[in-house]
C-alpha cells in the first residue's frame, strides 16, 4: 500500500480533509456575520471553534484505530466527540455578560456552541445537515431578530433604562407621569447619587448644575421605544437602555 493509501485508511484522506475544510468554511460564514455586528465571538473564534470541533470529531472516529482489537480493546468513539459539548458551555459562559440586570452575549454564545455543532457534522461526514443548520443560522438572524422585536413593540415587554436628568427640576415626577401615561408598569426604581455636571470647558449653563440618575425597570405596550419617549421628557440629559438579548 501507499502512503496515501495507508493515510486513508486511519482517516486521514481526502474525505476527511474535505469534512474539515467545510467545517472551517460554514463556520467563517457564521463569523463574518457576527464580526459584521461587532460582537466579541467574530470570524477568527468562530472558525476556530468549527474547524476544532471537526477535528476533535474525526480524531473520535478515527485516532483510536491502531489500539482496537476485536474482542479485547473496544472503545466507544462518541465519548471524546460528548465532551466538545462540556468545554464548549464554559466558553459561552465566558462571553455572557450581566450589567445594570441587563444580560448581553446568550445569542453569541450561542453561536459559538452552534458552530461547535456543525463542526461536529462536518467532521462525522454529515455534510447535509452542516449545511442545513448553516443556512438555519442566517434564517434565524435576519428574519427572527426583526419578527422578535416586532413582537415586543406589540407585546407586554419589560425593559431596563437609566435616565439622567438635572436635579432640582421635578424631573422624576415628570417621568413616572410620562410612563403612567403610557400604560407602563414600573417594576422597579433605584435612584442613583447625584453628581456634578462636567461639561465646564464648553462654557454650557449647565455647569453648576447638579445631574441625578435613576434606574427603572418598567413592563408594558411598546416599552422598546422607551428610551425615545423618556428622553423628550424636559432636563432628561441621557436615557441608556439595556441591551438587548439578541448579542
Amino acid at each position: 500500500m501507499s502512503p496515501l493509501e495507508i493515510a486513508a485508511a486511519h482517516g486521514q484522506g481526502w474525505p476527511q480533509v474535505g469534512d474539515l475544510l467545510l467545517a472551517f468554511a460554514l463556520t467563517s460564514v457564521i463569523g463574518l456575520e457576527r464580526q459584521f455586528q461587532g460582537k466579541s465571538a467574530g470570524l477568527r473564534t468562530q472558525s476556530i471553534v468549527g474547524t476544532a470541533s471537526a477535528l476533535i470529531m474525526l480524531v473520535s472516529k478515527y485516532g483510536f484505530g491502531d489500539v482496537l482489537s476485536q474482542n479485547l480493546v473496544m472503545l466507544d468513539p462518541s465519548r471524546v466527540a460528548a465532551q466538545i459539548v462540556s468545554g464548549i458551555g464554559f466558553l459561552g459562559a465566558g462571553l455572557i455578560i450581566t450589567r445594570r440586570g441587563a444580560i448581553r452575549g446568550l445569542t453569541t454564545a450561542a453561536s459559538v456552541w452552534e458552530a461547535a455543532a456543525i463542526g461536529m457534522a462536518a467532521g462525522a461526514g454529515l455534510w447535509a445537515l452542516a449545511l442545513v443548520v448553516t443556512a438555519l443560522h442566517f434564517v434565524i438572524v435576519f428574519v427572527y431578530t426583526p419578527l422578535g422585536r416586532l413582537v415586543a413593540e406589540r407585546g407586554h415587554a419589560e425593559r431596563s433604562y437609566t435616565v439622567t436628568y438635572l436635579d432640582g427640576h421635578g424631573v422624576l415626577r415628570h417621568l413616572l407621569a410620562t410612563c403612567t401615561s403610557q400604560s407602563w408598569v414600573v417594576r422597579s426604581m433605584t435612584i442613583a447619587d447625584h453628581e456634578r455636571y462636567d461639561d465646564r470647558s464648553s462654557g454650557s449653563d449647565l455647569a453648576d448644575e447638579r445631574l441625578a440618575s435613576v434606574s427603572l425597570t418598567i413592563a408594558g405596550p411598546g416599552t422598546t421605544r422607551a428610551a425615545t419617549v423618556l428622553g423628550e421628557v424636559a432636563h432628561v440629559v441621557r436615557v441608556d437602555a439595556g441591551y438587548d438579548e439578541d448579542d
